[in-house]
C-alpha cells in the first residue's frame, strides 16, 4: 500500500448542495507556499505579508514609517488612502514610498510636524489577479505633557490616621507609568500598610511617626518619548499621640459596598481593594458561585490587587474583597463583565483551484457583542463589485462553483463590533499547474538510531497533487503501518533503525503531470557511555581515576567534557584529563563531589555522573581472586547480509586477567533456547567480526574466561535477523532404489532449518533413464525426504538429482546420482551344474552363470542347497536337513565341506539378487566314498574268570562305510605298572562279543579295540580289566557288593559329545561314565584360531550346558572336561552358529499355540529322562585300582626294527593316566569323528561363503524335510536341552 495525500472531494445532486459540503471542499484548496523559486514563475494574487499595527503611536521626534509589504506574481503595485480618501504621495515632498514595497516614509525630522500626519491610513496592493488591502492604521504621535503647576500644602495628621497622597498624572499617549520616589531618586518602601493604587495614588492604611517626610514625589514615565515627569513634592508630618484608638477596616478604594468592572476578552483583569484601619487590615479575595482560576490568578500589591490573565467570558461574575483586622471585617463586591472584540473562529484561507473546480471561503468570527461580517472584493464592498456568476455569498461563507480563470480575485472579510474589528485577505487563484516539489534535491538527513526521522517534501500543484513515498532503487512503496505521512508531504519514520538508511523518493501527481525528488537518510549509532564513571571512596592523599568510555558512530566526532558539581573542573594541575579518564592526584576533602562526563556530537548528547567521597586512610585489604564478571553492553554494528560486528565491554576481571572470550549464538527461528559455539577471541579483544548464515534470527552472548574459571554468560544481545538467500547446499545421501518391481524410491537427507537459508524450503526432485534420451522429469516437494516414482520398468538404471530451493531461489546445480528401479525375482536357474567329489567329506560344484538380463536386479551371488538322501549301508526314514552355502558375486564354482562319507547327496543351485532367489536348477545327485569308522559305541568286559574275559561291544555309531573287521589289541600290566607284550586279534565284523581265553589269573590287562572299513581302521576304545584269583583270595579282596558276573570300566569317560547351534548360542550335551562327585566344565573357542580356550563351569552334575554370546555364522570348537580324583577331557567337536539374517518364511516357532505345545512336550521328556537317569544309577559298582589310570597307550611305544615287536614302556607318561574313551591317536592329534575334512577347514557356519582363495565362509541353515534317513545317524537319546532345541 502506498502512502498518499488525496484531495477530499464529494459530489451531490444539483440543488442539494449544503453548506457543509463546501466547508469540506475547502480542504482541497492549496495554499501557495512562500517559496521564492515558485513565486518567480507562478501567477498569484497579492498577499499582504507585513503591515504596521492598527493603533500606531509614533515618536514625534523621528521619521514616520508606515509599513506595507506584499507578495504576488506579477509583483503588485501599491496605493494608499488617508482618512478614507486617496493619498497622493507624489504631491507631498516629505512622503516617499520604499522601492519594491508599499512602505511609506514621512520625513518629519528635517521639517514638518507629526501632528500634520495624524489620521487613518490604509494600503492597497494590486496586480492583474486582484487587490489586497491592509488594516486601517491609525497614526497618532506620542505625548508626554507636564504636570500643571499647583501649590501643595503640608499635610499634618495624628499617629494612626489613614492617608491618601494623590498623584493625578497628566494624560499622555500612551498612558504614563507611575511610581513614587524621594529627592534621592530612591523608591519609597511599600508594605501591607503603605501601597500604591492602580490610579497612582499612595495609600496609607494608618500613618506612623516614621512616615514624616517632605519629599513624597510622584513620577510619570512616558516610554515612547523616554521622558519622566515629576509632581511637586508633598510634605507629610505625623504627630505622635499618647494613644492611638484602634478601629475596624473601611475601604479607601473602591467606595461603597459594590462596584462594576468591564474588561475585554484576552486582557488582564485587575481588581483593587485598599482598606484603612488600625491595626492594618488584611485583604482576602473570593469569587461568588465559583473558584478563582488557579493558573491565571495572581496577587499583587500585598494582595490588594487581584489579577486574572487571559480573561474570557467564563471569568464574568461577582468578586468579593474582604478586609479584616481584629476589630472587624468589611467586604466589597465587584461585578465583572467580560466583553470581546471580534476574534477568529475560522479565518478565510487562500484558495487555489483549477478551472472547473468548486471551493469556498469561510469567515467566521465571534465577539461580545456578536460581530457583523461584511465582504469586499479587491477592496470594494461586494455589493457594488462586478458580478461573478461562479460566486454566491451566504452570510459568512462565499461559495464558488465551476470557477474559471476570470474568477481570480482577493476577497476581504471584515468582522466588527463596538470594541474593534478584524480584517483578513484571502485570494481565490484559479490555476492549472502540474506538480512541483519545492524541497531541494538530494537533501541529506542524518538521524540518531531509535529517534524520529522527518523527510521533507514541500510540494505545489493545481489541482492538489497526491503524494507517494518510495524507498530504494526498486521503488518499493512505503506502508502506513510503519510510516506517517503528513499533509504537507513530510514523511515521518517514528523510530528510525539502521535499516532505515537509504534513498527515499517523493512523488507528486495530479492530472497535469508528475514530479519526484530524492532525499537521502543516514542513521547514525547513538553516542553511548559504555563504561561509566563509578562511585568512588578514596583516602586522602591518594589518587582516584574516573573512566568514561564513549562509543559513538564512526562518522561523528564526539567531544568529551568533565564537570564537577555541574561546573567546570578546578584549575588545578592535580586534575588531568586524557582520552577516557579523569584522574585526580593527592585527593583532599575539597575534591569530594559529583563528577560528570558529558559527550557531545553534532546530533546527540549523553552524560554520566559519579560521586567521589574522601575518607581517612584505612588498611588495604588483600585482593580477592575470582572468575570474571559477565561482559556487558553487547552491541551489533556493521550489519551486513552475512556478517556483523559484535562489541562488548568486559566485566571486572576480579584480579585475574581475562585470557579469552567465548562467543555463542542462538537461532530463535529454528532452535530456540539452544546456544551454539560461534567463535573465541583473545582476552585483549572486545570486538569480533562474525560470519553469519542467511535467514537466521541471531542473538549473541559472550562469556569471559580467566585462570580461575569461566564467567556467567552475558545478557543476550539485540536480535539480528539476516536476510534470506538461496540455499548454499543441496541434500546429501541421495539414493534411488526400488521397493517394488515397478517403482523407483528416491531418498535423501534433508537440509535442516539452519541450512535452508530462507522460508519456503522445497526440493526439486528430477530423474530420467540413464540409457535413454528422455528429458528430465521433475517435481517439487516439501517437508519430505522421499519421493516414489511409479510405473517404472523393472531394474532400469536412472540418473537422479535433488536440488534445494526456497522463496529466494535455487541452490547450485546438484550432482547426478545413479540409481535403479525396483528388482524382481530372477527368472532363470543356473545351468550345466556339475559335481566333482574331492574326497569323502568334500565336493566341488560348477555351474554356468545366469544371463544378466534374467537376474532382474543386483547380483548377490549363487546359493547351493544340498542334502543327504541315502547311505549305502542303511536306509530308514528321517527328517532331511537341507544345508545352504552362498557364494557372493559372479562365482561359478564352490566347495561343499563337511560331507558324511559313504552317503548319497543331492543339490541344486539358484541365483540370488536383492529381491530374493530365482528358480532352482535340476537336482544333481552324487555319492561320497567310504571313510574310516568312528570308535565302537561301547566296550564292556564281563564274566571274568581265572583265565578268560568276555568282551561285549556295540558297533560304531558312524561306520562311514561297510565294516570289514574289528581289531583287538591287549597287553598285561604288572604290579610295577609296566606293560607286557602287545597281542593282536582280528574279529569278524558281524560279531558283537568275544571270549578271550588263555589269560593269566589275577592279572590286569589293557585292551585296545577299533573297527575297520575298506578305508582303514577307525578310532579305538581303551579298557582295563582283571582276571579273577582263586575263590579264597577273591573273598578277601572284592567288596561284598561286587557281583561276580560283571566288570566295571576302570577309567571314567565322556562320550557322545553333541553340539546344537543357533544364531548366537549353542547347547552342548554329553554322556559320562565314571565315578560320582565330578565337576564338569566346557571349553570352547573359534575353530582354526590360536586363541586360548574359553572355559565355562557346569553347575552340579548335569550333562548339558548352554553357550551364549556367540557370533553368528562362526565355526567353534568345543570339548568337555571333568575335575575330580582324575582330570580328563573329551575329544573335540566342531559346530557352526546360524546366520544373522531373518528368514522370509513364516517362523512357526513364534506362534503362540506352537510354543505352548512344545513346552508341554519338553516337560514330559524331562520327566522321562529323570526317571531313566534314576533307574540307570541303581546298577552295581566295582572297585578300581588306585594307579590303574597311570598306564600309557601302548601305541606310542616305538617298534623294534628287527622283529617288529614293541620296545620298552616309556616312563615319560607313567603318571599320566589313560582316559577311558579317549579318541586321541598315537601322534597326539585330534581326529574328527566324521572326517578329517572338518567344516573348520572350510567355513564358519550356516549360509557360509567361499573366499577367492577357496576358504570356506559358508553357513548352514535349519531347513528340514522328511526323507529316508541314513543308518549312520546316532540313535542315542538327546539331552533335555537338545530335546528342546529339536523343536525350535
Amino acid at each position: 500500500m502506498q502512502l498518499k495525500i488525496m484531495p477530499k472531494k464529494k459530489r451531490l445532486s444539483a440543488g442539494k448542495v449544503p453548506l457543509i459540503l463546501f466547508l469540506c471542499q475547502m480542504i482541497s484548496a492549496l495554499e501557495v507556499p512562500l517559496d521564492q523559486k515558485l513565486l518567480e514563475d507562478l501567477v498569484q494574487p497579492p498577499t499582504i505579508t507585513q503591515q504596521s499595527p492598527k493603533d500606531y503611536i509614533i515618536d514625534p521626534r523621528e521619521n514616520i514609517v508606515i509599513q506595507c509589504e506584499a507578495k504576488g506574481k506579477p509583483p503588485p503595485s501599491f496605493s494608499w488612502t488617508r482618512n478614507g480618501t486617496h493619498f497622493d504621495i507624489d504631491k507631498d515632498p516629505l512622503v516617499t514610498m520604499k522601492p519594491g514595497s508599499g512602505t511609506l516614509i514621512i520625513n518629519i525630522m528635517s521639517e514638518g510636524k507629526a501632528e500634520t500626519y495624524e489620521g487613518v491610513y490604509q494600503c492597497t496592493a494590486r496586480n492583474e489577479r486582484g487587490a489586497a488591502i491592509s488594516n486601517n492604521i491609525v497614526i497618532r504621535p506620542s505625548r508626554s505633557p507636564l504636570w500643571t503647576k499647583e501649590k501643595l500644602e503640608p499635610m499634618i495628621l495624628q499617629n494612626g490616621q489613614p492617608l491618601v497622597l494623590p498623584c493625578r498624572p497628566p494624560i499622555g499617549l500612551p498612558p504614563a507609568i507611575i511610581f513614587w520616589m524621594d529627592n534621592s531618586f530612591q523608591r519609597l518602601p511599600q508594605s501591607e500598610r503603605v501601597s500604591q493604587g492602580l490610579n497612582g495614588d499612595l495609600y496609607f492604611s494608618n500613618v506612623l511617626p516614621e512616615d514624616t517626610r517632605e519629599d513624597y514625589i510622584c513620577y510619570a514615565r512616558f516610554n515612547h518619548t523616554q521622558t519622566i515627569q515629576q509632581k511637586q513634592p508633598i510634605s507629610v508630618k505625623v504627630i505622635s499621640a499618647r494613644s492611638s484608638r484602634e478601629r475596624p477596616p473601611t475601604f479607601l478604594t473602591p467606595e461603597g459596598n459594590a462596584s462594576h468592572k468591564e474588561e475585554l476578552r484576552g486582557n488582564v483583569l485587575s481588581l483593587e481593594c485598599i482598606a484603612e484601619g488600625l491595626p492594618t487590615p488584611i485583604i482576602y479575595w473570593i469569587k461568588e458561585d465559583g473558584t478563582l482560576p488557579i493558573n491565571r490568578t495572581f496577587y499583587r500589591n500585598f494582595k490588594k490587587t487581584l489579577q486574572i490573565t487571559h480573561v474570557s467570558e467564563a471569568d464574568s461574575g461577582n468578586y468579593q474583597c474582604i478586609a479584616k483586622n481584629p476589630l472587624g471585617a468589611i467586604h466589597h463586591t465587584i461585578s465583572v463583565t467580560v466583553k470581546a472584540a471580534p476574534y477568529w473562529i475560522v479565518a478565510p484561507q487562500n484558495l487555489v483551484l483549477s478551472p472547473g473546480e468548486d471551493g469556498s471561503l469561510i469567515c467566521r468570527a465571534n465577539g461580545n457583542p456578536k460581530p457583523r461580517i461584511s465582504w469586499l472584493t479587491n477592496g470594494v464592498p461586494v455589493e457594488i463589485a462586478p458580478d461573478d456568476p461562479s460566486r454566491k455569498i451566504d452570510g459568512d461563507t462565499i461559495i464558488f462553483s465551476n470557477v474559471q480563470e476570470r474568477s481570480s480575485a482577493v476577497y476581504q472579510c471584515n468582522a466588527s463590533n463596538e470594541y474593534g474589528y478584524l480584517l483578513a485577505n484571502a485570494f481565490v487563484n484559479v490555476l492549472a499547474e502540474p506538480p512541483r516539489i519545492l524541497t531541494s534535491a538530494n537533501t541529506l538527513y542524518q538521524v540518531i538510531a531509535n529517534s524520529p526521522a522527518l523527510l521533507d517534501c514541500a510540494f505545489f500543484g493545481s489541482p492538489l497533487p497526491t503524494i507517494e513515498w518510495f524507498k530504494g532503487a526498486k521503488g518499493r512503496a512505503l506502508h502506513e503501518d510503519i510510516y506517517v505521512l503528513h499533509e504537507n508531504g513530510t514523511l515521518e519514520i517514528p523510530v528510525a533503525q539502521k535499516d532505515s538508511t537509504g534513498t527515499y523518493t517523493c512523488v507528486a501527481r495530479n492530472k497535469l503531470g508528475m514530479a519526484k525528488n530524492e532525499v537521502h537518510l543516514e542513521i547514525k549509532d547513538p553516542t553511548r557511555i559504555i563504561k561509566q564513571p563509578e562511585y568512588a571512596i578514596v583516602q586522602r592523599g591518594s589518587t582516584v581515576s574516573f573512566e568514561c568510555k564513549v562509543k559513538h558512530d564512526h562518522t561523528l566526532i564526539p567531544t568529551v567534557m568533565w564537570l564537577k558539581d555541574n561546573g567546570e573542573l578546578p584549575n588545578d594541575e592535580r586534575f588531568t584529563v586524557d582520552k577516557d579518564h579523569l584522574a585526580v592526584t593527592d585527593v583532599d576533602d575539597g575534591d569530594a563531589g559529583t563528577y560528570t562526563c558529558v559527550a557531545n556530537t553534532t546530533l546527540d548528547k549523553v552524560s554520566a555522573s559519579a560521586v567521589l567521597s574522601v575518607v581517612a586512610p584505612t588498611p588495604t585489604p588483600a585482593p580477592i581472586y575470582d572468575v570474571p564478571n559477565p561482559p556487558i553492553d553487547l552491541e551489533l554494528t556493521n550489519q551486513l547480509d552475512k556478517s556483523v560486528q559484535l562489541s562488548w565491554t568486559p566485566g571486572d576481571d576480579n584480579n585475574s586477567p581475562i585470557t579469552k572470550f567465548i562467543i555463542e549464538y542462538e537461532d530463535t527461528i529454528h532452535e530456540v533456547g539452544l546456544w551454539h559455539h560461534q567463535a573465541e577471541v583473545p582476552g585483549t579483544q572486545t570486538t569480533a567480526q562474525l560470519m553469519l548464515s542467511p535467514y537466521v534470527n541471531y542473538s549473541f552472548r559472550v562469556t569471559a574466561v580467566n585462570n580461575i574459571g569461566q564467567s556467567l554468560p552475558s545478557k543476550a544481545s539485540e536480535q539480528y535477523f539476516t536476510k534470506a538467500a538461496e540455499p548454499d547446499t543441496n541434500p546429501t545421501a541421495v539414493e534411488g532404489l526400488g521397493s517394488e518391481p515397478d517403482n523407483l524410491v528416491i531418498t535423501w537427507k534433508p537440509l535442516n532449518g539452519f541450512e535452508s537459508n530462507g522460508p519456503g524450503l522445497q526440493y526439486k526432485v528430477s530423474w530420467r533413464q540413464k540409457d535413454g534420451d528422455d528429458e528430465w522429469t521433475s517435481v517439487l516437494v516439501a517437508n519430505v525426504s522421499k519421493y516414489i516414482v511409479s510405473g517404472t520398468p523393472t531394474f532400469v538404471p536412472y540418473l537422479i538429482k535433488v536440488q534445494a530451493l526456497n522463496n529466494v531461489g535455487f541452490a547450485p546445480e546438484p550432482a547426478e546420482v545413479m540409481g535403479h528401479s525396483g528388482e524382481d525375482l530372477p527368472m532363470v536357474a543356473p545351468g550345466n551344474v556339475q559335481v566333482n567329489v574331492v574326497n569323502n567329506t568334500l565336493a566341488e560344484v560348477h555351474w554356468d552363470p545366469v544371463p544378466l538380463k534374467s537376474i532382474r536386479g543386483h547380483l548377490q551371488g549363487y546359493r547351493i542347497y544340498y542334502w543327504k538322501i541315502q547311505s549305502s549301508s542303511r536306509r530308514d526314514k528321517r527328517h532331511i536337513e537341507k544345508k545352504i552355502l552362498t557364494f557372493q558375486g559372479s562365482k561359478t564354482h564352490g566347495m561343499l565341506p563337511g560331507l558324511e562319507p559313504f552317503s548319497h547327496y543331492a543339490l541344486n543351485v539358484r541365483v540370488v539378487n536383492g529381491k530374493g532367489e530365482g528358480p532352482a536348477s535340476p537336482d544333481r545327485v552324487f555319492h561320497t566314498p567310504e571313510g574310516v569308522p568312528s570308535a565302537p559305541s561301547s566296550l564292556k568286559i564281563v564274566n571274568p574268570s581265572l583265565d578268560s574275559l568276555t568282551l561285549e561291544w556295540d558297533p560304531p555309531s558312524h561306520p562311514n562305510g561297510i565294516l570289514t573287521e574289528y581289531t583287538l589289541k591287549y597287553q598285561p600290566i604288572n604290579s610295577t605298572h609296566e606293560l607286557g607284550p602287545l597281542l593282536d586279534l582280528k574279529i569278524p565284523a558281524n560279531k558283537t562279543s568275544w571270549i578271550l581265553k588263555n589269560l593269566n589269573f589275577s592279572t590286569r590287562y589293557k585292551f585296545y579295540f577299533y573297527a575297520h572299513t575298506s578305508a582303514g581302521p577307525g578310532s579305538h576304545l581303551t579298557e582295563e580289566a582283571v582276571t579273577t584269583m582263586d575263590a579264597g583270595k577273591m573273598a578277601g579282596i572284592l567288596p561284598p557288593d561286587v557281583g561276580a558276573g560283571k566288570v566295571q570300566a576302570v577309567n571314567p569317560r565322556i562320550s557322545n559329545l553333541t553340539a546344537t547351534a543357533a544364531e548366537t548360542y549353542a547347547n552342548i550335551s554329553w554322556e559320562y561314565e565314571g565315578p560320582e562327585r565330578v565337576k564338569f566344565y566346557v571349553e570352547y573357542g573359534v575353530a582354526g584360531s590360536k586363541e586360548d580356550w574359553r572355559k565355562e563351569i557346569v553347575n552340579g552334575s548335569r550333562s548339558f550346558f548352554g553357550l551364549k554370546g556367540l557370533m553368528p555364522g562362526t565355526a567353534y570348537k568345543v570339548r568337555v572336561g571333568a575335575e575330580g580324583d582324575s582330570d580328563f577331557v573329551s575329544s573335540e567337536d566342531v559346530f557352526e552358529t546360524g546366520p544373522a539374517m531373518a528368514s522370509r518364511q513364516v517362523d512357526i516357532a513364534t506362534q503362540g499355540w506352537f510354543i505352548g505345545l512344545m513346552c508341554a512336550v519338553a516337560l514330559l521328556i524331562l520327566i522321562l529322562l529323570i526317571v531313566c537317569f534314576i533307574r540307570r544309577n541303581k546298577g552295581g559298582k566295582y572297585p578300581v585300582k588306585e594307579k590303574e589310570d597311570a598306564h600309557a597307550d601302548p601305541e606310542i611305544q616305538p617298534m623294534k626294527e628287527d622283529d617288529g615287536t614293541f620296545g620298552e614302556y616309556s616312563d615319560a607318561e607313567d603318571h599320566k593316566p589313560l582316559k577311558k574313551g579317549s579318541r586321541t591317536p598315537s601322534d597326539r592329534t585330534v581326529k574328527k569323528e566324521d572326517s578329517d575334512d572338518s567344516l573348520v577347514d572350510y567355513g564358519e557356519g550356516v549360509n557360509g561363503q567361499f573366499n577367492e582363495d577357496g576358504s570356506f565362509i559358508g553357513q548352514y541353515s535349519g531347513k528340514k524335510e522328511k526323507e529316508p534317513a541314513e543308518g549312520n545317524e546316532s540313535s542315542e537319546a538327546p539331552s533335555p536341552v537338545n530335546a528342546m532345541n529339536s523343536f525350535v
